[in-house]
């Protein structure tokens, strides 16, 4: 009858490949971009590509490039561990990555120098969803130029920069710009992973209230919190609970006087009538007689 494997007994036949398949789970290494652009002019500035583990260089892994030829370190620039930086009067245009020694790949940047007029600011490492992203078009000397902007093919728009607020997925394409003057720039490709960034809603506080907006129900509340042993409160609950019965008493006394005042008059009215039938009733006797 055969056992059934337990998994101790996998660690303990295999130790060496399980503690590498674990490292290897365990190590996320991604390229990062300084500056976090895709284009540049060529001589314009320098850039450096290292591979990175949150935020910190690593050990062990190499920057790659490739042109659409073979694949060289770092592009045949300056190399120092995982740091690369590219020089500003080489050509570095291609496709860039990190590797370890044992064949592992990073996610791919694509990194283009252009001799055009424009190029197209875009940023080089994947944006998250949620957040916003600023796209520009501008010349060698810095300056940013009103120009037609396109994804995918499709015209966005002509604006002096197009931002794509909260961005999704389906953001995600291939972006350039285009000028009448200065014609148009490389085109590069915005990706959009990681989980949404959630954004907390700050609380706003009411408004002050005045002395004078002040109701009585808000007065009563306010005496009700109040601590019960104090005097001046209880004063101030009793002038409270006057100042709301009262119209409701003179209301009702008012009424009353008048109801009364009505009912003595009819009976006055009744008792001067009553003689005047006495009266002719005698004269109507002493006729007869």
């Amino acid at each position: 009858m055969k056992g059934k494997l337990k998994a101790s007994d996998t660690v303990s036949q295999h130790p060496d490949s399980m503690k590498a398949a674990a490292a290897s789970l365990l190590l996320l290494v991604s390229l990062s971009v300084s500056p976090n652009l895709q284009q540049f002019f060529s001589g314009s500035s320098s850039v450096s590509l290292s591979c990175v583990d949150d935020g910190q260089t690593v050990d062990g892994w190499t920057v790659k490039m490739t042109s659409g030829g073979p694949t060289e370190d770092c592009g045949a620039a300056e190399m120092s561990g995982s740091l690369c930086v590219l020089d500003r009067n080489s050509s570095y245009s291609g496709t860039f990555w990190c590797e370890s020694s044992s064949g592992q790949q990073s996610d791919e940047v694509s990194i283009s120098v252009s001799e055009k007029g424009v190029i197209l600011e875009i940023p080089a490492l994947p944006v998250r969803p949620g957040s916003d992203v600023t796209l520009q078009c501008k010349k060698k000397t810095g300056e940013t130029v009103p120009s037609f902007f396109f994804m995918n093919g499709r015209l966005l728009g002509s604006k002096a920069e197009h931002v794509i607020p909260n961005v999704r997925h389906s953001d995600e394409g291939l972006y350039w710009c285009a000028s009448n003057t200065f014609g148009s720039s490389p085109q590069s490709f915005l990706r959009v992973r990681g989980s949404p960034i959630t954004t907390l809603r700050k609380s706003v506080p009411p408004p002050p209230v005045s002395e004078a907006s002040l109701s009585l129900s808000t007065l009563l509340s306010l005496t009700n919190s109040s601590s019960p042993s104090s005097p001046s409160v209880s004063w101030i609950r009793v002038i409270c609970h006057l100042l709301a019965f009262c119209p409701y008493c003179i209301c009702t006394i008012l009424l009353l006087s008048i109801c009364c005042s009505r009912s003595s008059g009819n009976k006055r009215v009744i008792s001067m009538e009553t003689p005047l039938d006495v009266d002719e009733h005698d004269d109507t006797t002493e006729h007869y007689v």
